[in-house]
């Protein structure tokens, strides 16, 4: 199906050279003389593209611009006028338009035009989607990677993420161990399929095994119905399970099996069941101490150790904790409905500072604390728990230059120009629309950063 361009202007001649040039193209081409004939066009049928003049008589194109994002969201713009100023070009842009060209122009150069601009919506769909996949597939935790710490973590599991080899998450409760098994799961190509996850700490031993393999009709006091269990569950997809180490002896001994021979035999039944299954397991104890006083099987410890990932404590990923506050910021302000937008500079100073015992789950409960109990547009020391505002982080002393949101904010930033330059190719337009900056803070940024040549 070809995409759809309406053409807006009041001189005719324009009107009908345009319309020539397009649809020899191939592009599906409407015209409209006015804004208000523009309008009802885009009403009756929807359009990919509006080519717009900037001076009609009526409604002039500037005004005309939040009348189409109000009516078709996203639809792409470009403005096109004789009085072409850059000051005209800004303002275009900054009520909604993707470009600006300057009568006259070669039909090369609208062409060109035309076709980035679609380029660009594609991307920007295509990451929506992405985005909306990694949401449904991650939570609203996010997956935070400015620290060196954390983006290593991040590629190995992007690595291991494609192949069934069981993957051991080790690291203090809180990290976000779970997040990442998500993560794992929703790069792997068994995303479309089920994600199961299950506490090993959390249910009573005599429930466990049927939580995990299932059962039959009457197979104990109680089992009313049969039972399919998680292993069936997740069949061709993931499942996490959760404290492994909590998991009572009897019942690894059972796992075990389920892991070598890809079966599963629910209770009370006497033939075992197929099942395609990637586990990936997690704990918060030292798994090598629990081995070595035998409260783990060394056998069910080779095999799950196939892949071991240490996820790092809060307190070593510091860079992380500005973007994660940002975060939470944004989450519980729209959740609890408070006006609460910004941060104190000291207040996160000492957020960065502290820390941290509970982790990423002690960060997100401290964050919606203060937005309850902000009276102000903005989250300050006073809002903090005394714990956080008091302590001093004494067994790993910071040093005055890590603490600098001036210069973390320019390390950060740097970076995202970098990802969003490698993106594009390095074509600083496009770089710009994906950062969600003007051309020229894109450029000034790039000189001021000492980013080469614009590349990262």
């Amino acid at each position: 199906m070809s995409e759809r361009i309406l053409v807006v202007d009041d001189d005719e001649t324009l009107r009908q050279s345009l319309e020539l040039v397009l649809a020899a193209e191939g592009y599906e081409v409407a015209a409209a003389a006015h804004a208000e004939a523009a309008l009802r066009q885009i009403e009756a049928s929807p359009v990919d593209v509006v080519l717009c003049d900037l001076r009609m008589p009526g409604m002039d194109g500037m005004e005309l611009l939040p009348e189409i994002a109000r009516r078709i969201p996203g639809t792409t713009v470009i403005m096109i006028s004789a009085y072409g100023t850059a000051d005209l070009a800004i303002e275009a842009m900054k009520r909604g338009a993707y470009d600006y060209l300057a009568k006259p122009f070669q039909p090369s150069e609208l062409l060109l035009t035309i076709r980035k601009a679609r380029e660009r919506e594609q991307l920007r769909r295509a990451n929506a989607l992405l985005q909306r996949d990694v949401d449904r597939a991650v939570g609203e935790r996010p997956i935070v990677a400015a620290s060196p710490a954390m983006i290593e973590v991040l590629e190995l599991l992007e690595r291991a993420a494609e192949f069934k080899a069981t993957v051991l998450l080790t690291g203090e409760s809180g990290t976000g161990k779970e997040v990442l098994a998500r993560a794992i799961h929703a790069q792997s190509g068994r995303r479309n399929q089920a994600f199961v996850a299950i506490n090993c700490g959390a249910i009573p031993e005599t429930l466990l095994e049927s939580e995990l393999f299932g059962h039959s009709k009457g197979a104990f006091t109680g089992a009313d119905r049969a039972r399919r269990g998680l292993f069936a569950e997740a069949d061709g997809g993931t499942l996490f399970l959760d404290e492994i180490g909590e998991l009572p002896n009897p019942l690894q001994v059972k796992l075990l099996r389920v892991l070598q021979d890809e079966e599963v035999r629910p209770i009370g039944e006497s033939k075992s069941r197929k099942v395609d299954v990637r586990v990936l397991a997690a704990t918060a104890r030292e798994i090598d101490d629990e081995v070595a006083a035998g409260r783990f099987r060394e056998d069910l410890f080779y095999r799950l150790n196939v892949l071991r990932v240490r996820v790092p404590p809060l307190r070593d990923r510091r860079e992380d904790i500005p973007l994660l506050v940002d975060h939470f910021l944004a989450h519980f302000r729209e959740a609890l409905g408070k006006p609460v937008r910004a941060i104190a500079d000291d207040a996160l100073a000492r957020l960065t500072s502290y820390g941290w015992p509970g982790n990423v789950r002690e960060l997100e409960n401290v964050m919606e604390r203060a937005l309850i109990l902000a009276n102000s547009d903005r989250i300050t020391l006073r809002e903090l728990p005394a714990n956080v505002v008091s302590s001093q982080e004494k067994e790993e002393p910071v040093r005055p230059g890590d603490l600098s949101l001036r210069r973390g904010r320019r390390q950060f930033e740097a970076q995202m120009i970098r990802k969003a330059l490698a993106a594009t190719g390095g074509n600083r337009t496009h770089a710009a629309r994906l950062l969600e900056i003007s051309h020229r803070a894109l450029l000034y940024k790039i000189k001021d950063y000492g980013i080469r040549d614009g590349l990262p």
